[in-house]
């Protein structure tokens, strides 16, 4: 396989493998090249295979293997053999070389070209197993992507995110970018996305179970860790430099085999980001801190997916087989509502077309001007319906909670992992498709903005007492937002989604600096520059953290300060002081 004219690949690869279910070894790697002989391909074949897999006919899975980013094509191809119940389970798999941004999407048109042409030459045979030369494809495939200089060419160098889209777009690389889809992840988490958001920043450890295909969810992880990924490896105007100098770990794909890996990554403090298919994660909290089910989200019937947290407990002595660990039902906070208004705002550049993308909308629709009036209607709807849950929580001490799922789907996809709530919740009235490729998040609207946000976004609660430099901040923020409500030029479709989803990472990144500008604000002199080795107690009042955009009252957004402090501030203790009176005062406004 031959680069196109004026087109030249990246060269970042460390190995080439192929992977196959065999009916009495189970998993096994079958064939690898490797550019040295200290590549490790350890149970490659598990993350290449995970379990369920066999229910679908194509796939592509992400994944890490002893710190490399790979991403491997799934095909599952008919077969008479003895012993394979009809069907041979493959994947053919490459490995990255370590460098600040892997990009493993950028192969993955060209693997699954790879996967075909390979699989074609030994199909009309009848024989399904490649031997000899019926590799000679795939090793010229890996001899002209191998690395071969240390700095890989510039493949894994990361400046800013102007350059990373620039890049993609000069190589045709762009809808193969997780981080193109950010928006459309923002569109099905809702304002939940906003607690996902504050795990990432907080290092959180972060799990998302998914049913086959995968890839819905390997995006989903990728697209999260670059909410913070900027703020995370570049520095801004604050003292306060985070603890970890590389960005949110993306780990993909992680199977049963890999729970002391999962502990010992948590050790780093590092925080990390990955997907699985083995429901037994769920019986296992002490791994993680939040978990997201994305089975309780079903293309017939507009439903989110769940977000569950990580609570420890105290065990009992007398019974050390006792969980330590249960999980909570978690959603967003009432200090997201106002971020979150924004995040939705921008998210209107293209609502107008979103929905006649195939991804989002059925195959039948009656007309654009229903369709529009739908979509306005479900998007308060989803607002309303989530504020008077987090009412009701508070009132009555208990969240709702989900029926139980229906993983059938003899009657067609949109059974696909179903809930049945009591009465009809399908808002959409034609039902809100938000599925593609193999019914996954993937594939977000590509739509041309032909105008701006018609809505004025209100001014932020302004604070006195916070410092010139979080005013500065400020003003960037309201800087961005009005650039986001001016009339756009006429954009291709491609730039049309590079505009919200740049637009989007900007709001992100000066949200985060805000913060951490109010947080050093509140730090003593001297205490930033030594905060890791200097014990310190940071006492905080209902009053102060309003300052950060954040509810006095909430339990999560005080356990949210303690991670930033954490990652921020190392060494420092936060002590939040709740009297009547601050309650009071934070209420009514009174200082």
């Amino acid at each position: 396989m031959s680069a196109p004219a004026g087109q030249d690949y990246p060269q970042d690869l460390v190995a080439i493998f192929h992977a196959s279910f065999h009916p009495t070894q189970g998993n096994v790697v079958d064939w690898s090249l490797k550019a040295s002989d200290d590549i490790s391909l350890d149970y490659l074949e598990f993350s290449a295979l995970p379990s369920g897999l066999h229910l679908v006919e194509q796939d592509v899975v992400y994944f890490t293997n002893n710190g490399h980013h790979g991403v491997c094509i799934f095909r599952r191809r008919k077969t008479t053999e003895e012993g394979h119940r009809g069907f041979r389970l493959t994947s053919l798999g490459i490995l990255l070389a370590k460098s600040r941004r892997p990009r493993p999407w950028r192969h993955v048109a060209s693997l699954k070209q790879l996967t075909t042409m390979l699989y074609s030459l030994v199909e009309p045979s009848g024989k399904l197993q490649l031997t000899g030369s019926d590799w000679d494809l795939a090793e010229n495939y890996f001899d002209e992507r191998k690395v071969r200089d240390a700095d890989l060419g510039g493949a894994g160098d990361w400046s800013s995110w102007s350059q990373e889209f620039d890049l993609m777009k000069a190589t045709s690389d762009l809808l193969n970018a997780p981080t193109i889809h950010l928006p459309h992840m923002l569109r099905i988490l809702g304002p939940s996305s906003l607690t996902l958001f504050k795990h990432v920043l907080g290092r959180r450890r972060i799990l998302i179970y998914t049913l086959p295909p995968v890839e819905a969810a390997c995006i989903l992880c990728q697209a999260a860790a670059d909410m913070c990924y900027e703020a995370q490896v570049t520095a801004d105007g604050s003292q306060l430099k985070g603890r970890n100098k590389d960005p949110t770990l993306v780990l993909g794909m992680v199977t049963l085999t890999d729970l002391d890996r999962l502990h010992a990554e948590s050790q780093t403090g590092r925080g990390w980001i990955a997907c699985t298919t083995d429901a037994i994660f769920l019986e296992k909290p002490s791994y993680y801190d939040l978990i997201i089910d994305l089975t309780t989200s079903t293309p017939s019937k507009y439903t989110r997916p769940t977000f569950y947290s990580s609570k420890p407990i105290t065990p009992q002595q007398s019974n050390p087989k006792v969980p330590t660990h249960r999980l909570s039902t978690i959603r967003f906070a009432w200090s997201d509502v106002t971020l979150w208004n924004e995040i939705e705002r921008i998210l209107d550049l293209n609502a107008d077309h979103s929905s006649h993308h195939a991804c989002c909308s059925p195959s039948s629709i009656d007309s654009p001007t229903k369709s529009k009036f739908v979509s306005t209607w479900t998007d308060a709807w989803r607002v309303y319906e989530d504020v008077c849950i987090v009412c009701a929580g508070l009132w009555m001490g208990s969240w709702r909670g989900n029926s139980t799922q229906s993983y059938s789907s003899a009657n067609g996809p949109e059974n696909w992992g179903a809930i049945h709530l009591e009465g009809d919740d399908d808002l959409t009235v034609e039902g809100s498709y938000i599925r593609n490729v193999g019914m996954g998040i993937e594939g977000g609207p590509r739509a041309t903005p032909s105008g701006g946000i018609g809505n004025t976004v209100s001014p932020r609660t302004h604070h006195p007492q916070l410092s010139s430099s979080s005013r500065s901040i400020r003003s960037g923020k309201r800087r961005s937002r009005q650039a986001s409500q001016e009339e756009p030029p006429q954009q291709g479709n491609d730039d049309g989604q590079l505009l919200t989803m740049m637009t989007l990472l900007q709001v992100f990144r000066a949200h985060i600096s805000f913060q951490l500008s109010v947080l050093e604000s509140f730090m003593p002199k001297g205490i930033s520059n030594l905060g890791y080795e200097t014990d310190h107690t940071l006492y905080l009042t209902p009053k102060d953290i309003l300052a950060f955009e954040l509810g006095p009252l909430s339990g999560f957004d005080a356990k949210y300060l303690e991670w930033l402090v954490e990652e921020y501030a190392s060494g420092t203790k936060v002590v939040i002081k709740r009297s009547w009176r601050d309650f009071f005062g934070a209420i009514f406004g009174y200082s």
